[in-house]
């Protein structure tokens, strides 16, 4: 094994620490949500367990980063993002980054729901929303806003919301989510059907 290769492996501990910890993620949820033991985590990321594929494929979907980022491999010199979309709820979600930082951008396409029941939740964080396409529904409190293609909404997500779709066409948003909003947005568990728009 090179140097190179070494000195990669034995920096993964620290940056899937960080990657873990930019996600609000304890150790023992993430733990939990990989289907890794916490002592082995835990040695993982203290750097006595040395990082191997059976450790990093989990926790790079966990996390849903590359494989680079979880051990900080050199660059390759190209910065273009590879998106892989997945659908959950019905709304399909494309990442646009791959960044481990505190904000990650996606485009969200929801489908049709005119009678879809809203249920406004509350989470730490900010959202910023921008309608590419179609008409998008957002409640705010009391407050009740319908953004058109080319809006823009920014707002405190320690205020209750939701937002989906009520027109019979497709929508198409671009998101910007800090990591909590990330987790309540994207990565939130299967929802009914009812509330699927507002994940």
């Amino acid at each position: 094994m090179g140097d190179d290769i070494r000195e990669v492996l034995a920096t993964a501990g620290a940056r899937i620490r960080a990657i873990r910890e930019s996600r609000r993620m304890t150790l023992t949820a993430a733990a939990n949500a990989s289907g890794i033991s916490l002592s082995t985590l835990s040695r993982l990321e203290s750097g006595s367990r040395r990082a191997t594929l059976e450790l990093l494929l989990p926790l790079a979907r966990l996390y849903r980063v590359p494989l680079d980022d979880l051990v900080g491999a050199p660059p390759t010199g190209d910065p273009r993002v590879h998106p892989r979309p997945f659908l959950r709820n019905g709304v399909t979600t494309v990442p646009l980054s791959r960044s481990t930082a505190e904000w990650n951008a996606f485009k969200q396409i929801l489908p049709p729901r005119p009678d879809a029941e809203y249920t406004q939740r509350v989470h730490d964080g900010w959202d910023w929303l921008y309608v590419i396409s179609g008409r998008l529904r957002l409640m705010l409190g009391d407050e009740e806003f319908l953004l058109e293609p080319g809006e823009a909404a920014d707002f405190d997500t320690r205020t209750p919301h939701a937002f989906g779709n009520p027109e019979p066409e497709v929508l198409e948003v671009l998101c910007l989510f800090n990591s909590q909003g990330e987790r309540m947005h994207v990565r939130a568990a299967a929802a009914p059907l009812a509330s699927a728009g507002k994940m």
